[in-house]
């Protein structure tokens, strides 16, 4: 009873912070304050005091109780855990159950009752109860009762050894209760609230979907790394201060004391792991920072994660394998350690020993195993038929070249360009039982009205949509005219998507110059993507939670300059489409590159699931001649461009055995298998559209004193380099 009084005085001094303290110390508004410069005015006596006070309030906070381990959870046990209080319910004035917040751990219940008013018991409802919610606290009590499930067979885990394999919840009668740090009254938090980017501390802490995909993201990276070490692959660290080389994409500048010397963060390992081939490394891996200052989207950050490999005395088919192995083990720890749940339109995993009894929606749905090898397609099928070089094979129509079968009339009518190629699709909505052609044509009007503006003002002309109605004349397509129709539903036309038209298919067009394919997409392939997300959300088709993967291949070696990407700065008016260390792929395409490089092409390898790209890769260029040479003769880069790469031509130059590799986007991996859009939600402090860090207020201005020290200068354009 001794030390039950001493936790009672406890928390009755926590609950309410002293009034003579600063402004903010817990995060409450205290009665009175003393300023800054009243503070150190304040006579010895004064600073006594409030030093006292200060050690005082310190002390309720910091005191706890070591927490248990999984050894001592047996019922009738005593014992300590800690967490966040985090739901009360209140049954009757003597009767209180609450729980316990445990990531990484059981559902955990307390219970405080009482008969006698006058009890300790009942003096520790009431403090129970006169705790905020949300505040960590350090609970002691009796094991009432342990729940248990048998554990997951093989990935199991032990809720890390601080709870008993296999139990699920633990309910304990409460012997004592402390809190740690108050929560304030003023964070307002309600199901689902959304704080802003700079509370994303309070966004983790209340947002189970988000804190969910963090657990799963480092047990997807374990199997992955144990896969690689059975494999036989080295982990190697690389650095993260490089040097500044032109391998395609912009970077990020580290300013040194050094004047006009600077640093510059890793695109990626790739110049690295490559002289670890040189070095007699046999298989490389690391799970790498990488750092790339370009356009942002949901699927992209400035700083990333990339699962980084490469193998000596390897083809690309060696490392396909390779890759195909372990991306096929993540279903397996998923499914033995998680399960899905549904909270509205979001799907997400959780531990299953974290589930609620309420945990029942999604709970059916399994990761499904994926089957190697991988489909392939090359980069011209993937253009021509999905019209992406990531194509969604969960969308069930592909894009056919109809302009053979179409009326000039028609064709004028959707674009200005003369002579184009034409190509359609057939979109066949699931209407259900009461579906109709008006819903059809509702959605068609909602998502023509609302085109991203690159489609609607895209300057070959904005799609085109017609709905197939057999009650009006030509079936609704009375644009096409007779001849338009004729040619699309004969079977003479050689396509074959549009002979069996029924009410409510969409039938959608789009022209495009006659040029080869370049880029990643068609204007075509991105209203194809475009409307069957907007036809799952609009329950015109189900959500399909499976995973097409496939490899795309066979890609260009050299891609025309645009004006969005550095390239490699050279002279020949394109640039390495994967980058400049990527192999030819047959005998013909190296003769290709002296007489027509932009039709040779590269031993390049995309890993694409669901139009996602989560990885590419390559045969690389391991003769220093052959290297030098494409970047000298073929981009036409500089002496003093070639030269940024010469440590990595001498590494070639000592016998540098034939190597290939792959960089896996982990952060987008973790994206899809988690059944998210965006990569944000399974980092932890991501950055925004912008590229800033709203939390911390990151990047920040330079200062003075920074400028002086590595010689910068601040002009009317930022700040420039001095000297």
């Amino acid at each position: 009873m001794s030390l039950l009084r001493v936790s009672l005085r406890r928390i009755t001094v926590s609950r309410t912070p002293n009034p003579k303290l600063p402004r903010g110390l817990f995060h409450q508004k205290p009665r009175t304050t003393l300023s800054f410069s009243t503070y150190h005015s304040a006579d010895h006596q004064a600073k006594k005091a409030l030093g006292e006070q200060f050690r005082e309030e310190w002390s309720n906070y910091s005191q706890f109780q070591r927490a248990s381990g999984a050894d001592e959870f047996r019922q009738g046990q005593l014992v300590t855990v800690h967490g966040f209080l985090s739901r009360r319910r209140v049954k009757s004035s003597k009767l209180v159950f609450a729980d316990i917040q445990i990531d990484n751990g059981p559902a955990i219940q307390i219970t405080s009752s009482f008969e006698n008013p006058d009890s300790p018991d009942a003096e520790l409802t009431k403090a129970m109860r006169a705790i905020p919610l949300h505040t960590p606290v350090s609970v002691t009590g009796i094991v009432s009762k342990l729940h248990e499930s048998p554990p997951p067979p093989g990935d199991g885990v032990s809720n890390s050894g601080l709870f008993p394999s296999g139990v699920t919840r633990v309910d304990i009668n409460l012997e004592d209760i402390q809190a740690l740090n108050q929560f304030p009254k003023d964070i307002i938090v309600s199901d689902g609230v959304k704080f802003p980017p700079k509370a994303r501390h309070l966004q983790l802490r209340f947002s189970e979907a988000l804190r969910s995909r963090l657990l799963a993201r480092p047990q997807i990276g374990l199997r992955l790394r144990n896969k690689l070490n059975d494999l036989g692959f080295t982990e190697v660290e690389t650095p993260i201060l490089f040097k500044s080389t032109p391998e395609g994409a912009r970077e990020f500048l580290v300013p040194t004391r050094n004047r006009a010397l600077a640093y510059a963060l890793p695109q990626s390992p790739q110049q690295y792991k490559q002289i670890l081939m040189a070095s007699g490394v046999r298989g490389y891996y690391q799970f790498a920072r990488c750092f790339r200052d370009e356009d942002l989207r949901a699927d992209r950050q400035p700083e990333f994660t990339q699962l980084d490999l490469e193998m000596s005395f390897a083809t690309g088919k060696d490392v396909m394998r390779a890759v195909e192995s372990l991306v096929s083990e993540i279903p397996a720890v998923l499914n033995a350690q998680f399960s899905m749940v549904k909270r509205g339109d979001d799907v997400y995993p959780v531990l299953k020993r974290g589930l609620k009894p309420t945990d029942v929606e999604g709970q059916d749905m399994q990761w499904p195993e994926l089957s190697a090898p991988f489909p392939r397609l090359t980069y011209q099928d993937a253009m021509s038929r999905f019209g992406s070089d990531k194509p969604d094979l969960r969308i069930p129509f592909e894009i056919r070249r109809v302009d053979h079968a179409l009326p000039s009339e028609f064709v004028s009518k959707i674009t200005h360009l003369k002579n184009p190629i034409v190509e359609a699709f057939r979109f066949r909505p699931q209407l259900g039982q009461d579906g109709d052609v008006k819903t059809v044509a509702k959605f068609v009007d909602t998502l023509m009205d609302n085109l991203p503006a690159p489609l609607a003002r895209h300057p070959d002309g904005a799609p085109t949509a017609l709905i197939y109605d057999s009650t009006r004349p030509l079936g609704g397509l009375s644009s096409l005219g007779h001849e338009g129709v004729e040619g699309l539903t004969n079977a003479g036309s050689g396509v074959t998507d549009f002979q069996d038209l029924e009410d409510g298919d969409i039938l959608f067009f789009q022209a495009r110059q006659d040029v080869p394919f370049s880029g990643g997409s068609t204007a075509l392939g991105t209203t194809r993507n475009h409307v069957y997300h907007q036809a799952v959300a609009s329950g015109l088709l189900p959500r399909d939670f499976g995973f097409q993967f496939l490899w795309v291949t066979n890609f260009p070696m050299f891609t025309l300059d645009n004006n969005t990407d550095p390239g490699q700065g050279g002279r020949a008016g394109f640039s390495a489409t994967h980058h400049p260390f990527t192999a030819p792929l047959t005998a013909n395409d190296v003769e290709l590159l002296a007489t027509d490089p932009l039709k040779a092409e590269a031993d390049h390898y995309d890993l694409v699931v669901n139009g996602v790209e989560l990885g590419g890769g390559s045969r690389r260029i391991h003769v220093a001649k052959m290297q030098e040479y494409v970047m000298r003769e073929i981009l036409e880069m500089t002496d003093e461009g070639v030269g940024q790469f010469s440590h990595l031509l001498d590494a070639l130059r000592a016998g540098c055995p034939p190597h290939a590799g792959f960089a896996l986007g982990f952060d987008r991996l973790v994206a899809v298998f988690t059944h998210t859009n965006s990569v944000r939600d399974v980092i932890a402090f991501p950055k925004s559209m912008k590229g800033e860090d709203l939390m911390v207020g990151s990047p920040g201005l330079i200062t003075a004193e920074q400028q002086k020290t590595y010689h910068l200068e601040s002009g009317r354009n930022g700040v420039r380099e001095a000297g």
